[in-house]
């Protein structure tokens, strides 16, 4: 008789990306048990010029890292609106958000938006409320300080239920 593996518990990271403030929050998954690390946000000074906004966001981003120690790392993708200005620039600051793990060997895996929704609350279209009462019931030693610090969270949890997929599928592409 074979003894069955152990369960070792994933730290995960959940990275909401933003110009202004980019959330962060990292969970620990052991099977379908969440347990709550930390989270936070990295908010650039309003005056700083676009190198230096992204620069702050990645130290941040690497202090984070260099502090919690994450196994696997998830980031929203970007959600594309009317302004093509504000989505490139967003889209930069995601760029941040995926640089920087995978700058110390993390694997970073995307989520839609509305994934991320149903994957927490169940329905695609939830609102912050919505997330924030179920990051409650989910982690409830959680007291995100952020909308963006809840919504990295939330990212996390999405990364929790559909790591072992997502890992077949980058298996299948060959990443």
């Amino acid at each position: 008789m074979t003894a069955l593996p152990i369960r070792v518990p994933v730290r995960i990271i959940g990275i909401d990306p933003g110009l202004r403030r980019t959330g962060w929050g990292v969970i620990e998954a052991e099977g379908n048990r969440l347990i709550y690390v930390a989270c936070g946000s990295v908010e650039p000074p309003d005056d700083l010029p676009l190198a230096s906004r992204l620069l702050a966001i990645h130290e941040g981003l690497a202090a984070v890292l260099s502090d919690h120690k994450p196994m696997e790392a998830a980031v929203e993708q970007t959600f594309i609106n009317k302004d093509g200005a504000a989505t490139l620039k967003l889209g930069q600051a995601r760029g941040i958000a995926m640089l920087a793990p995978a700058m110390f060997g993390i694997s970073v895996a995307e989520y839609a938006p509305n994934q991320v929704k149903k994957t927490v609350v169940g329905a695609g279209h939830a609102d912050k409320h919505q997330i924030a009462m179920m990051l409650k019931i989910l982690l409830p030693k959680a007291d995100p300080p952020s909308a963006d610090a809840a919504d990295a969270l939330a990212i996390a949890i999405t990364h929790a239920h559909h790591r072992q997929s997502t890992a077949l599928r980058l298996k299948v592409v060959g990443l």
